[in-house]
């Protein structure tokens, strides 16, 4: 079974007025069809979240009238901060699980506002959309690109930037998330400050040094206090764009520390946007 995109019919609109209550006064009854009729042109958007793009997004969204705004997070942080419009939180059990939740919720509109190296539920929702033929968009920000006086050491992956440290560093500013440590917990005669949404689980293997808890966005004169204080030669970083953490980017610059940049993985094809307002555009352009 395939998702049409489609609420409902006009045919169904027609057994709703024929199925109004019998002796309702007149303006009861236009109310009670009005009602039934706008449900009916609703539409459902799913934008898969964890991102402050995404909260943006639903919030703008959330404003447009006919709009039921849905956003899913995967459940990687124990208290997300609620966005507008209604929640789920959790996997979906793969592609197939998420084409079983598209058609089920109804969903018209997919939008792909999850982190840039989110990639197996982008390359996920790519499929679903295509399997359910509803519009999908991916919102991906731009990612930072490098300076002349930049000192970046450019990876492919975490492991990769695990293998290069011993080389040159000795005080490291570990900023990749909580779920990517293991690599870094073998190095030896490397102190690690590592800036966390959350601790770590308790069995998990973490490097030696000191966990910073903390939230973006994080201001240039926090940046340069942290490096400065802890002594930090080397910052590991996914390349992950936008704003709220690019300070760190531009603290590095100013005190000449070497920064080892994960670079992105590839997307999945399909039409993309770069910002927030881009995104509404396009939205906007699916309910004409």
């Amino acid at each position: 079974m395939l998702c049409t995109g489609k609420v409902a019919s006009v045919e169904t609109a027609n057994k709703l007025v024929r199925s109004s209550r019998v002796g309702t006064c007149l303006p009861c009854f236009l109310h009670e069809v009005r009602f039934n009729f706008i449900l009916l042109s609703m539409k459902h958007l799913l934008i898969l979240g964890g991102t402050g793009d995404a909260a943006e997004l639903a919030a703008k969204a959330s404003t447009i009238p006919k709009i039921e705004v849905i956003t899913s997070f995967a459940g990687r942080t124990s208290q997300p901060q609620a966005p507008a419009g209604m929640l789920r939180i959790g996997g979906f059990g793969g592609e197939a699980g998420l084409v079983e939740y598209l058609i089920e919720a109804k969903i018209d509109i997919l939008i792909d506002a999850t982190h840039p190296f989110a990639t197996q539920i982008s390359f996920h929702a790519a499929a679903a959309a295509a399997t359910c033929k509803i519009p999908h968009l991916m919102l991906i920000r731009p990612a930072w690109e490098r300076l002349s006086s930049d000192q970046w050491t450019e990876v492919d992956s975490v492991e990769a930037a695990a293998a290069v440290l011993p080389e040159f560093a000795k005080r490291v500013f570990l900023t990749i998330g909580r779920q990517q440590l293991t690599p870094f917990a073998s190095l030896k005669n490397i102190w690690f400050l590592m800036r966390l949404i959350e601790l770590p689980a308790s069995d998990a293997l973490v490097p030696s040094g000191v966990i910073l808890c903390d939230r973006g966005p994080f201001a240039l004169d926090n940046e340069l206090k942290l490096l400065i204080e802890h002594q930090i030669d080397t910052i590991v970083s996914k390349n992950s764009g936008g704003d709220a953490t690019y300070a760190k980017i531009i603290a590095a610059r100013e005190l000449g520390v070497r920064v080892v940049m994960v670079k992105r993985p590839a997307t999945p094809p399909g039409k993309q946007v770069s910002d927030v307002e881009s995104a509404v555009a396009w939205l906007m352009n699916q309910l004409l």
